[in-house]
């Protein structure tokens, strides 16, 4: 790969190994709509014409019935980021936007996890389950569901640890997020 600040241009396969494709920055958007049929595909297709894959999407009521708040989290450079977000002010139903900073901002995932546990192997991954304070909300004689709330990473961390037991089901909700301290949503 090119030495920094050359002019040596670089192979697609190359960019690739190197992880070029993504810049690294994880960009947290918060977008404030009105709560009426079609806002989330007018949304999601901005992002799909302009070629931006979707990391995560999560929707919910405000504390008002009529607004929503969509949370999506992606990768991209900044520049692309800040033209999507342009075109998204100009949709009828879409009120406010953010790009969270992501040092500021407290975000959590939901995920439910159905793995294989019977005999030893059920108190290992109820163990596990403690110490990553999930609940168990289900026990079958050769599985559990164990529901657990936490950051992107600590989710990721859990999953890679019961894997080895069995994980004969999961479901992540994606992360929703909110700006630390007092200010604007």
């Amino acid at each position: 790969m090119g030495e920094p600040a050359t002019k040596e241009l670089l192979s697609l396969d190359e960019l690739e190994a190197a992880g070029g494709l993504r810049t690294g920055r994880k960009h947290i958007l918060s977008i404030l709509v009105e709560n009426k049929p079609g806002v989330l595909t007018r949304i999601t297709g901005l992002f799909a014409r302009r070629g931006f894959n979707i990391d995560t999407l999560a929707v919910g009521p405000t504390d008002d019935e009529r607004i929503s708040r969509i949370t999506l989290t992606l990768d991209g450079a900044v520049h692309p980021i800040d033209q999507v977000t342009k075109q998204l002010h100009k949709l009828v139903n879409v009120l406010k936007i953010r790009d969270l900073e992501p040092r500021e901002t407290l975000a959590r995932e939901l995920a439910l996890f159905k793995v294989s546990a019977d005999g030893t192997g059920r108190a290992e991954v109820m163990q596990l389950c403690e110490i990553f304070r999930g609940k168990v909300v289900d026990v079958t004689k050769r599985s559990i569901v164990i529901e657990l709330t936490g950051t992107y990473e600590k989710v990721d961390a859990f999953e890679q640890l019961v894997r080895p037991f069995g994980l004969i089901e999961m479901a992540r909700t994606g992360e929703i997020a909110i700006a630390r301290g007092r200010g604007e949503t």
